[in-house]
């Protein structure tokens, strides 16, 4: 995996999702030195993605989605934070690797579309020299090609006359245009690895299904991994493959979409599906909001981390929510959850607890 374009895997066929890990990622844990003490943002989590999948990661905010991604792509600040375990993309390591090692996969190999384009995107340079920029540094692109190439990307992205708006700044764009053009400029290297952290927060429903459509289409003509994280189980719905569920920097579940979603063993996923309104309720029906706040992480509690906010934590014997951390207990299938209640009250329980 070179800067080189021609250089670079070929992967599977087209269209045909890949069985071996192309990311894999084993418990890895992200620490930040405060002023106020160690915060564990990840700790201890592992997933494996292959080629032509996509990987839901939910959770509420500060649960380490974006940690977790920032810690692949290597763009943590080593000064403050430390980053343990193994990560492999393609069976090359990444957590040790030189930094010029990184720059060359980044960009190219793996990519990442921001949450937040504002901040993301430089206010001093075009948005068509930001889009053209990497496409030139790892494709060698001459300057007229690489400014062709981005506004093929605007256009892609659903941008009106991009032969235009490629000379404008980002604050000459909408919240909705700059997150289009990030995802442009995450997209113009094609790459086999694309992080999308909450890729459609600011694009209406149109643009969303736009985007969306622009995503598969990359996955069935390259077979890119994508890992996707979102707070919109619709979207994981429509999108993924697996989804991952994420509290106080741990995995507390993981399965396909239809498990997750149909079926899903933990409470804190029981709490993110009954909140969300369904077309079967009545109108005046109130959502039901998971009670209390996500726990700090720089004193997360003892036992089960989600056991402060868990209605069911008084039907575990001895107290082992409280004083217990459940293991992330596989179950077959590429299922697994973290939760001490036993498997015949988690059935009982799973109709009500998700309507």
């Amino acid at each position: 995996m070179t800067t080189a374009t021609e250089d670079r895997p070929t992967g599977p066929p087209e269209g045909t999702p890949g069985t071996e890990p192309f990311l894999s990622v084993r418990d890895l844990r992200v620490r930040f030195a405060t002023e106020d003490g160690l915060v564990k943002a990840v700790d201890g989590l592992s997933f494996d993605l292959p080629r032509g999948r996509t990987l839901g990661i939910v959770g509420e905010s500060g649960s380490g989605k974006s940690v977790t991604n920032l810690a692949v792509l290597g763009l943590h600040d080593p000064r403050v934070t430390t980053v343990t375990g193994d990560i492999l993309l393609d069976g090359r390591e990444l957590t040790h690797a030189p930094r010029r090692a990184l720059e060359r996969l980044r960009g190219n190999t793996m990519s990442m579309i921001f949450q937040d384009s504002l901040t993301a995107l430089s206010p001093y340079y075009t948005v068509g020299r930001q889009i053209a920029e990497p496409y030139r540094k790892h494709t060698g692109a001459s300057r007229a090609r690489a400014r062709r190439r981005a506004v093929e990307m605007l256009g892609r992205v659903g941008i009106p006359r991009p032969e235009r708006r490629v000379d404008d700044y980002p604050h000459h764009f909408s919240g909705g245009m700059r997150q289009r053009a990030m995802i442009a400029l995450a997209l113009v290297c094609d790459p086999e690895l694309l992080i999308a952290d909450e890729p459609t927060t600011a694009l209406d429903v149109t643009v969303q299904a736009q985007i969306l459509d622009l995503l598969a289409d990359l996955q069935r003509e390259r077979g890119t991994a994508i890992v996707f994280v979102t707070h919109d189980l619709g979207v994981v719905a429509g999108v993924c493959d697996e989804v991952l569920v994420m509290y106080a920097g741990r995995c507390v579940e993981r399965g396909t979409v239809r498990d997750i979603l149909k079926s899903p063993r933990h409470p804190y996923t029981w709490g993110l599906l009954g909140s969300l309104p369904r077309m079967t309720d009545d109108a005046d029906e109130p959502l039901r909001p998971i009670p209390g706040t996500p726990p700090s992480l720089l004193t997360p509690p003892p036992g089960c981390p989600f056991h402060p906010r868990c209605p069911y934590r008084d039907q575990v014997p001895d107290d082992r929510c409280r004083v217990e951390r459940p293991p992330l207990a596989p179950e077959g299938g590429g299922r697994a959850s973290a939760c001490h209640l036993p498997d015949e009250r988690v059935r009982e329980l799973t109709p009500g607890a998700v309507r």
